[in-house]
């Protein structure tokens, strides 16, 4: 089936021949009439689209199997000189029969629940950040010095803000943005309830937690845009989702080129753990040392894309090994999941002694942070000796010979 906004265009493959099906409206009823004309043995294949999840589940039980394609990766279709939708859907059939279609997974409902909830908070930061830039563009235009407060849009900022003088419709302008303001911080506070609500008894999330620089928002990302985390061989894999590995280019005898991330696959996921390598960065303990180590090689917009993959790699171990991070805080883990429950609307126990009380009394947060500190330090000693090595050569023999 090539699937386009309003129709579906059919080719049936049996037997090694190819016969046209017609075309099926990709509404409820006429897809499940359509649905209703398979057969229990047969096998859909289609790629993947905006409403893909709504065709799989309207197929799904009246067939065997329902596979869904990568078109990124369907070169025949994307690089095709004569293109229909009839030659498309052809094509998918014969790549499925010969065994050399590219797969991607198809998510359980849960997940697709969270990934568009995840989604839509995405989109009311992006709108929040954009009306944000567009008052300080105004304040800019006007040449008004920055705010003294810390926060323009907190109670101090805004009343700072009132006093500047603006011309009326820039002031009027202003306002209307400050209201829309209010209206998506309402709207943000409300969808992070509700996701954080969804994942509350999960574990995968609390041993995310346990990572330095990861917070409920992201880990909750992380949960949604992996899935499940056994589809994953390896770290490699999981860095691969998230585009995070370099491009690799190499022909006949001409050594390897390597070049910048792929950024092919989660974009959402991967800016949320760029997020969480700055985030990282600021705090003491071994994923700092590497952040700093790649700073002083590479550069400042390199290192975080590298602690980024670093991050990655330590997901896959705490998921897949279902262990926490080896080098957490117990006493900030324990503070980020009480946070992660204050979100989801636990109520809040005031004058009792709380979970994430430790994280407040001074020793205990000063103890962790010198404990972290003595990582990083130890993981600066280790490489410090490190050399770059020439491939070409044999690595050095042990005192040993081996």
């Amino acid at each position: 089936m090539d699937v386009s906004r309003t129709f579906g265009e059919i080719a049936y493959l049996e037997n090694g021949l190819l016969r046209p099906g017609g075309r099926v409206v990709l509404q409820h009823a006429e897809l499940e009439r359509f649905a209703q004309s398979l057969r229990a043995s047969d096998e859909v294949v289609l790629e993947a689209t905006g409403n893909t999840a709504a065709i799989v589940t309207a197929l799904k039980p009246h067939v065997a199997k329902v596979v869904i394609a990568n078109p990124l990766q369907v070169r025949l279709i994307a690089e095709a000189r004569v293109k229909t939708d009839k030659i498309d859907a052809a094509i998918l059939a014969q790549l499925y029969a010969s065994g050399f279609l590219p797969q991607v997974w198809m998510p359980d409902e849960r997940t697709l629940t969270l990934r568009r909830q995840v989604a839509r908070r995405s989109q009311i930061v992006r709108h929040r950040t954009r009306l944000k830039n567009e008052i300080h563009g105004v304040l800019a235009s006007h040449l008004i010095p920055h705010c003294p407060a810390t926060d323009l849009f907190g109670n101090k900022g805004r009343a700072w803000l009132g006093q500047q003088p603006l011309p009326m419709d820039e002031r009027l302008a202003v306002e209307q943005r400050l209201r829309e303001l209010d209206r998506l911080q309402e709207d943000l506070a409300a969808i992070e309830n509700l996701l954080c609500k969804s994942v509350l008894q999960e574990e995968q999330v609390k041993r995310l937690l346990t990572i330095t620089g990861v917070n409920c928002i992201v880990a909750i990302g992380l949960l949604a845009a992996i899935g499940d985390i056994g589809r994953f061989a390896s770290a490699a894999k999981l860095v691969s989702y998230f585009g995070l590995n370099p491009r690799v280019r190499q022909s006949g005898l001409q050594p390897a080129q390597h070049g910048h991330i792929s950024k092919v696959g989660r974009a959402h996921a991967r800016a949320m753990l760029v997020e969480a390598a700055w985030s990282a960065a600021n705090a003491p303990g071994p994923l700092r040392a590497f952040f700093l180590r790649i700073r002083g090689r590479r550069g400042q917009q390199i290192d975080a894309v590298a602690t980024a993959r670093k991050l990655a790699v330590i997901a896959w171990h705490v998921l897949t090994g279902q262990e926490d991070f080896a080098w957490t805080r117990p006493a900030l883990a324990a503070r980020k999941r009480r946070e992660l429950e204050l979100r989801a609307g636990l109520p809040v126990k005031k004058g009792h002694r709380g979970p994430a009380a430790d994280y407040n009394g001074k020793e205990i947060r000063e103890r962790e942070h010198a404990a972290a500190q003595l990582a990083e330090q130890a993981y600066t000693r280790f490489v410090a000796n490190w050399q770059p090595r020439n491939k070409s050569s044999p690595p050095p023999l042990t005192p040993l010979g081996r």
